[in-house]
């Protein structure tokens, strides 16, 4: 137990800090989700576009507020950008 008032004082910040990031990684994982339930649905590039910028906007906002670093991001991203393209490849290949 802290004893001093500048010590219970962070105990209470870290207490919000941690809530916060959890909400924020979470919104994170959820769009990730949606993006590939949208990928495994087969369904309109249009919706597979929105929900990959939903989630990359999610991990931006992630770096912005110091909860994931940056190559993490970066890495992430990548990842969901390539499985968005295969998706149109796939897509451009069924139509033709």
């Amino acid at each position: 137990m802290p004893n001093h008032s500048s010590a219970k004082k962070m105990v209470r910040v870290i207490k919000e800090r941690t809530f916060s990031n959890r909400v924020r990684k979470s919104r994170v994982r959820n769009s990730v989700k949606k993006f590939l339930a949208v990928l495994e649905s087969k369904g309109h590039l249009e919706d597979a576009v929105t929900a990959f910028r939903a989630a990359e906007s999610n991990i931006h906002k992630c770096v912005n507020k110091g909860v994931m670093h940056r190559n993490t991001a970066a890495r992430k991203v990548k990842s969901l950008a390539a499985k968005l393209k295969a998706f149109d490849l796939s897509l451009q290949g069924t139509s033709t």
